[in-house]
């Protein structure tokens, strides 16, 4: 593992240890005692950090997408501002205790972000850099080593992504397969820590 990976490892494990102590956890930070409810963004409007760009949102499905996933954190990029476009980076699905359990990507109708192919996203990913105190400089933080220790292997999801939309479209629009309902998910990786 780079220099960069570990330092990012260890800053995620850092948030993690720090919020156990207090008998907390990432999901437990973002909910704040909510009450839970499906499709509802956490916190409400939203995370964004004007200096980065970087946005985020949590929030689950029912049913839950496996045994395993409580919900995930939506993280993106607006290198324009806030009243810029908003480009989907990735999914940063978590337990019920708030432990990493996967990243994984989506179609563009299930977030309804611009349109960016691969290599343009990817070269968004460092940009992804929360440093807000509010609503948790922890979650924050946490979500920001996630995004850096994975790097390289939420780049190879992106690829992935357009991948299999490129061979869901065929000879057809890709820009229909974008809106394709039926294709939710488009790559996803499961961790295990």
């Amino acid at each position: 593992m780079d220099a960069e990976r570990e330092r990012a490892a260890q800053e995620a494990a850092f948030c993690e240890r720090l919020l156990a102590k207090s008998a907390e956890n990432v999901l437990r930070e973002t909910l704040r005692d909510a009450p839970v409810a499906a499709w509802e963004h956490y916190p409400p409007g939203d995370v964004f950090d004007p200096e980065s760009g970087g946005q985020w949102y949590y929030h689950c499905h029912l049913p839950p997408a496996d045994d395993i996933e409580h919900g995930h954190y939506h993280c993106f990029v607006r290198p324009d501002g806030a009243q810029g476009p908003v480009h989907h980076l990735v999914a940063v699905g978590v337990d019920a205790y708030g432990k990493l359990h996967r990243l994984f990507t989506v179609n563009q109708w299930v977030v309804g972000d611009t349109w960016l192919d691969a290599e343009p996203t990817i070269a968004l990913l460092p940009r992804f850099d929360m440093e807000l105190a509010k609503p948790s400089y922890l979650v924050n933080r946490w979500l920001t080593a996630v995004l850096r220790q994975y790097q390289p292997e939420i780049a190879q999801l992106i690829r992935d992504r357009d991948a299999k939309l490129t061979s869901h479209a065929g000879e057809g629009d890709i820009r229909a397969v974008r809106e394709d309902r039926s294709l939710e998910v488009t790559s996803s990786l499961n961790i295990s820590r």
